[in-house]
């Protein structure tokens, strides 16, 4: 019975560390915004190369080559889905509040962060989809004005 604990607690760990990586949920007032901009930057970055690594690997028809383009075509989804997730369970779940009903200003600021973020869940939607080095530098450009807006 022990040993199945154990076993389970330990598969659980494993299987909820992912979400770890945008930090908790629990209110405990530490963010680290600006190492969250960084992250998404990274990705953006990441997911660029990946995509050009496909492009020079797609003609190639060795194992190594077949193995290499497999890895980055992995590599180029899991940076997709690290924006996505940062995007929703950190700025969306966590950072942007509502404004009150009677605050217009307040209310369209708001709307503005989430029209960004929208696009760029979509943006790193399409990054998945396609090798089109336009979708990851589309990425960095709605980070830019994401992060103007937040800071106002």
């Amino acid at each position: 019975m022990f040993r199945y604990a154990i076993t389970l607690a330990l598969a659980a760990t494993c299987m909820s560390s992912s979400a770890l990586y945008a930090h908790c949920e629990v209110p405990c007032g530490i963010y680290g915004d600006d190492a969250r901009f960084s992250a998404i930057a990274e990705d953006a970055q990441t997911i660029e190369k990946a995509m050009g690594m496909i492009a020079d690997l797609a003609g190639k028809e060795d194992a190594q080559s077949a193995n290499q383009l497999a890895r980055w075509v992995v590599t180029k989804e899991e940076h997709a889905n690290k924006i996505q997730h940062v995007v929703t369970q950190y700025f969306m779940t966590q950072r942007l509040k509502a404004p009150g009903d009677d605050d217009a200003a307040a209310f369209a600021a708001y709307t503005e962060k989430l029209v960004l973020l929208h696009k760029m869940l979509r943006t790193a939607m399409l990054c998945k989809q396609s090798v089109d080095t336009t979708h990851p530098q589309a990425l960095h450009d709605l980070l830019h004005e994401f992060q103007a807006a937040y800071s106002k």
